[in-house]
């Protein structure tokens, strides 16, 4: 098994530490992973994008050309990731930044109001952790409890007293996706 992630959006978003936990996640399973982030001089507010490939045995390349699955948390992550995926690939789509649609229609979308869902948590900054919990449903590469030791691992000892919000971002995003997959959305 090999499978790819691409995560984009906004510097600021949590892109790189959520692609820093999906990662650890699968090394704490036993997987091989690769990591590859890539982000503009400006950071904040700029655009940023990680790849992972999580797969079973020894990966020959961290490149992706074309990866199996993307979370894009903004319109322009869309418009520029969008063509890239796979056919049949995996797309969540946060719909509270992004306003349209996917144009293919050979995609996989998990449409999820991640920004709307970190307000009612209470805390904006959880909106990638949202979108990783729909993910992570969706995709079935990892469980919960991986990725709640790899957040205690990733973030900082000072940090650690928003876990239990940082877990109740990952289960609305899980349940958002079971949700919607009972639905029947595309």
């Amino acid at each position: 098994m090999q499978t790819s992630l691409l995560i984009a959006g906004f510097g600021g978003q949590g892109i790189l530490v959520t692609g820093q936990v999906i990662a650890t996640a699968c090394m704490l399973d036993g997987k091989e992973v690769t990591y590859m982030p890539a982000y503009g001089a400006e950071v904040r507010g700029g655009t940023v994008h990680v790849t992972i490939v999580i797969a079973d045995r020894r990966i020959s390349s961290p490149y992706v050309p074309a990866p199996d699955a993307a979370i894009v948390m903004n319109r322009p992550s869309l418009d520029r990731f969008e063509p890239a995926l796979q056919p049949g690939g995996l797309l969540v789509s946060n719909t509270s930044l992004v306003d349209r649609a996917p144009r293919r229609d050979d995609l996989r979308v998990v449409p999820l109001a991640a920004n709307d869902i970190a307000s009612e948590l209470g805390n904006p900054r959880v909106v990638a952790l949202v979108a990783l919990g729909a993910y992570v449903a969706a995709a079935g590469v990892t469980w919960l409890d991986s990725l709640l030791q790899a957040l205690r691992r990733v973030l900082p000892k000072e940090r650690h007293g928003l876990l239990p919000l940082n877990q109740q971002a990952l289960e609305r995003g899980m349940a958002c996706f079971r949700s919607a997959q009972a639905a029947g959305v595309r």
